[in-house]
């Protein structure tokens, strides 16, 4: 398993010790959307663990009603950007490499009763099929939004981190583009196929590649599954995955980071069989680009659990190994596990009992 898992990892000005990520994951806990040293201190630990590549949880760009819920921290503004730059610094310094993930969470509702100062924007003021919610957005809403992107990712160079990732996926701003049920639009950003669904994406990608220039690597998520509706898919097929995704490494994306409830599950099992390539393999082999996995990696139970404050115990990482063995993809993203335990890259690379997941840690940034 180390053998695989802690080889290195470079692309353009990314050099990676191992292939391990620390995948986005909502915390909430930024007050006025400011990060602060409980942030630097989270995210050193995890570096000081092990983790190759660190993603931070979402941060939204400069525009109304961005996020959905009011500790989600932003990625602009002075005070913002200076905790961010805090944060690089201090993964930096444990020997870490960090990435931010900048989105804008569409027409999603909160888990709570909290509701932005602005009316929320989507394509078409939906948040899912035949379901109203705030307003459409006009060409100069989607052309201050992609420059937000924009913006945001410049910022993210100029603070000191390695790399950027647009969230693309789960049923916020990006996506709600890519799906019909929430993009009805009759102009150019919309139409009847998912590559015509896909024009704000690639806008917002080749207006973040011209922002950082060419060695500066850029990441994707893509999810078939929506927070609105889990069983969704946007490409049935492998054309229908191509003409999705190939358009958008051409626009300027580095990496597809492919997200799934359960990574060991085929994504077309009627062509390859029930041990077929996942949706990151696809992607990997329809694009040619570098994909990270992920999906419930070391634990026994999905992800929704935790929500309803459901724990999960630890699984072996057999399926992994057989996967990355057969470089059916570049990377694994690692989620809750590193939630509960800092040091679970270090545990896996030496052979240590691995730990579970406990939904009470959720509380707490530690």
């Amino acid at each position: 398993m180390s053998d695989v898992l802690f080889s290195p990892f470079k692309l353009k000005s990314l050099d990676l010790p191992n292939r391990i990520v620390m995948a986005p994951m909502t915390r909430g806990m930024a007050p006025e959307g400011i990060p602060g040293q409980a942030h630097a201190e989270y995210y050193r630990r995890r570096a000081a663990g092990g983790v190759g590549l660190i993603l931070t949880e979402g941060t939204v760009i400069d525009r109304p009603a961005s996020r959905n819920m009011p500790g989600i921290p932003f990625f602009h503004g002075e005070a913002a950007l200076a905790g961010w730059g805090e944060v690089a610094k201090a993964v930096h310094a444990a020997g870490g490499r960090i990435g931010p993930q900048i989105w804008h969470t569409g027409s999603t509702r909160s888990r709570g009763e909290w509701v932005p100062d602005a009316p929320v924007e989507s394509p078409s003021g939906l948040v899912a099929p035949d379901d109203p919610r705030g307003v459409a957005m006009s060409l100069e809403d989607i052309a201050d939004t992609v420059a937000a992107f924009a913006s945001a990712a410049a910022d993210a160079k100029r603070q000191g981190f390695d790399t950027v990732e647009l969230h693309g996926a789960h049923g916020y701003l990006i996506d709600q583009f890519f799906w019909p049920g929430t993009n009805t639009r009759t102009d150019a950003f919309g139409g009847a196929t998912i590559a015509e669904r896909s024009r704000f994406a690639a806008e917002a990608v080749r207006a973040v590649r011209a922002a950082v220039g060419e060695d500066f690597p850029l990441i994707l998520r893509v999810s078939q599954w929506k927070q609105q509706d889990y069983a969704a898919r946007l490409a049935t097929t492998p054309e229908q995955m191509s003409e999705w995704l190939a358009p958008l490494v051409d626009a300027g994306v580095d990496i597809l980071h492919c997200s799934q409830r359960r990574f060991w599950e085929p994504e077309f099992p009627e062509i390859d069989g029930a041990e077929g390539l996942n949706f990151a393999g696809w992607a990997k082999k329809l694009t040619g680009a570098p994909t990270i996995s992920v999906g419930s990696v070391g634990l026994d139970g999905d992800f929704f659990g935790a929500f309803g404050g459901k724990g999960s115990g630890a699984a072996v990482l057999d399926n992994l190994h057989l996967r990355m063995e057969r470089e059916e993809f570049d990377l694994i993203a690692v989620g809750r596990v590193l939630i509960s335990d800092a040091e679970w890259a270090n545990k896996v690379r030496q052979g240590e009992p691995l730990p579970g997941f406990d939904a009470a840690d959720l509380a707490k940034l530690a």
